[in-house]
């Protein structure tokens, strides 16, 4: 979410580009991933992003996002406790999936 902070200038500064077509950011951005846009009219515009793996699209699209966030909000409310390891044996072999099916699938993902 983008805020007035996040939109201030830090300042102006005028780059030359060398012969082999690059220009230097500075050490603040070694190892970045930017975004180029080119426009018609010359200008450019380079935009620090984050990357997400195909892997891990699925945590950023409902419910699931919802349920992520409920459980970091419980976890960061609740203290820790020692867990019983034979109960949750106990549990976790009640709710096996369905022969011939994953786990992902049977939450409803696919793999």
């Amino acid at each position: 979410m983008k805020t007035a902070e996040s939109e201030r200038l830090r300042g102006i500064e005028v780059k030359t580009v060398g012969k082999s077509g690059q220009i230097s950011l500075g050490k603040s951005y070694a190892g970045k991933i930017l975004r180029l846009e080119r426009f018609e009219n010359g200008r450019i515009v380079l935009t620090a992003v984050a990357m997400v793996p195909e892997s891990q699209l699925w945590t950023l699209n409902e419910p699931d996002r919802s349920r992520i966030e409920r459980g970091l909000t419980w976890a960061s409310k609740s203290k820790p406790r020692d867990s019983n390891l034979d109960s949750l044996v106990k549990r976790g072999s009640k709710r096996r999936p369905p022969p011939g099916k994953t786990a992902e699938r049977a939450h409803g993902r696919r793999a």
